[in-house]
């Protein structure tokens, strides 16, 4: 009785490990491309619309492995070999190149591993930790973004401009969790994987023929916009605090307050969720396009990137969050399917917005591309206004259900 509210040994240093895989995959890898653009650029000679490009190849990369991910969930450990595989090898292969015929294919598959560590994690940690133990475990492994990166900014303060040298140690980093979920992996529950690779399969309901996708089609429009709108912060956020007259350790500080920001939002995670969905993605949403205006336009002021940084990070993870809870509401018998489907066109909305952003930057300037996605995420709160609400299959409008406290994405971004 002692041990129901706590991990065992193993099990605290499976959950560890699955963490700092995350972080490694997310913070460390996949989103430190932003932290350290401005050096790379320096370093390889790097324009803004071709750094935009490589962004948006990066997040195809990640739904691609995610789509993967899915589909073979019944093999966790292979799905675990291949995320710190590609992370750590396309970390490192950044680290390496000489040139941008190297690093451009190294950025690309460094992001795949992110999207194959998701749902290989959901499927160890399902298997690995008792059943009463699980639903914290997973929430403890899905926060780890945060946390990756405060730890990217805290390296950076340490390496930069070596940024070569910040890669190297997240792909060492990254091998060693990675390597760590393997030895401690020991199922305790029956067939966990084939269950997590068929459950979208078993929410959908056999008898009355194929069940309609209609009522995702307002928060999929809503992700796609909040991912288009949020791809100037993760890829030219610090680019432009930097180019606001901001020093490598300001800027980097900037970057660390928006891991600050996402990790709080689990102290507000419970008056969120008395909210309904499309309520919380409005003031989600008005928060994030609050911010990227901020750094937009007052980027040279260091208090209000730390403030506009912080307030981004919390909008954009609190998003993801009410994300879940709205894909339960409108496709109740298809949950999992239907965030998974959230969650990757949020994913190709950041991979379509890095594009335009660097031609914006480009053409127009780097403040003009942040205050036009700030407008991107205005039209994305538009989406949770309450006449835009439309749950039922056929258009009628529903109440949507609340979301559950301190609910966390399964698959991150």
């Amino acid at each position: 009785m002692k041990r129901t509210l706590s991990f065992g040994s193993r099990e605290t240093g499976l959950v560890l490990a699955a963490t700092c895989l995350v972080a490694g995959t997310y913070g460390l890898v996949r989103l430190a491309y932003g932290l350290f653009l401005p050096d790379i650029q320096a370093s390889l000679g790097l324009g803004a619309a071709a750094a935009g490009r490589i962004s948006s190849g990066s997040s195809v990369a990640y739904c691609v492995a995610a789509g993967l991910g899915l589909l073979g969930a019944r093999w966790p450990r292979a799905l675990v070999v291949g995320a710190l595989l590609t992370a750590a090898t396309g970390s490192l292969g950044m680290a390496l190149a000489p040139d941008l015929t190297v690093f451009v294919p190294a950025a690309v598959l460094s992001s795949a591993g992110a999207g194959l560590a998701s749902p290989a994690l959901v499927a160890v940690v399902a298997r690995s930790v008792a059943p009463g133990r699980a639903d914290r475990a997973q929430a403890v492994v899905n926060a780890g973004t945060g946390p990756g990166l405060v730890a990217a900014a805290a390296l950076a303060l340490v390496l930069l401009p070596g940024w070569r040298t910040g890669f190297a140690v997240s792909a060492a980093f990254t091998a060693a969790a990675g390597v760590a979920v393997l030895l401690l992996d020991r199922p305790v529950v029956p067939r966990p994987g084939r269950e997590v690779a068929h459950e979208a399969a078993r929410e959908v309901p056999r008898p009355g023929g194929t069940p309609s996708w209609r009522p995702l089609r307002t928060p999929a429009v809503a992700a796609a916009l909040l991912g288009a709108a949020s791809a100037v912060v993760w890829t030219y956020g610090r680019s432009h605090v930097v180019a606001q007259g901001a020093g490598d350790t300001a800027s980097t500080l900037a970057w660390m307050t928006l891991g600050v920001g996402g990790t709080a939002t689990v102290l507000t995670a419970r008056p969120l969720s008395s909210l309904s969905p499309p309520r919380a993605w409005l003031l989600t949403l008005t928060g994030t396009a609050a911010a990227i205006a901020a750094l937009g336009l007052g980027a040279g002021a260091l208090p209000v990137a730390l403030v506009a940084c912080a307030l981004f990070g919390w909008g954009f993870v609190a998003a993801t969050s009410v994300l879940i809870g709205w894909a339960a509401g409108v496709a109740p018998q298809r949950t999992a399917a239907a965030t998974a489907a959230l969650f990757i066109t949020l994913v190709l909305g950041q991979a379509a917005g890095s594009t335009v952003a660097g031609v914006v930057a480009d053409h127009l300037g780097m403040s003009a591309a942040f205050v036009a996605s700030a407008g991107v995420a205005v039209v994305g709160a538009g989406c949770g206004w309450p006449g835009s609400r439309r749950a039922g299959a056929d258009g009628a409008p529903t109440a949507p259900p609340r979301m559950p406290h301190g609910e966390t994405p399964r698959i991150q971004v």
